[in-house]
């Protein structure tokens, strides 16, 4: 199939297609003329590739992830529990500084409040 197809049927943009094939996470085969052709399996791996982003996780690591895809193994699964237990726990210190950053906003908002309230008791006394 065209890159159009594949790109209609995974319900991603064309230039998506090309992004994946450019980073190594999605291969074509070429025509004469230089159009992309797709196996009909690409289209699951778009989507593959695809939950794998909305799960936070950076191009590399995806392609330290697709040996366990491409070649199943004991030790290519190993190896990419290990890779998405490392991203999960990046995420986590991720969250817990975005907590950190709410919380000391929360406090300035309280600050500015208090301030605002004496504001209008001024102006009213």
């Amino acid at each position: 199939m065209r890159i159009g197809e594949l790109a209609s049927r995974a319900g991603v943009s064309v230039r998506s297609v090309r992004y994946y094939e450019e980073q190594g996470l999605l291969t074509s085969t070429r025509s004469p003329s230089g159009q992309r052709h797709y196996t009909e399996g690409e289209v699951e791996r778009v989507a593959f590739i695809q939950r794998l982003y909305a799960a936070g996780l950076s191009s590399r690591t995806i392609t330290e992830l697709l040996p366990c895809v491409d070649a199943p193994s004991e030790e290519n699964s190993d190896s990419a529990l290990e890779r998405m237990a490392l991203e999960r726990e990046r995420l986590s210190t991720h969250i817990a500084d975005l907590v950190r950053t709410r919380d000391t906003l929360d406090g300035l908002m309280a600050t500015a409040r208090a301030h605002r309230e004496q504001l209008g008791k001024a102006a009213v006394g």
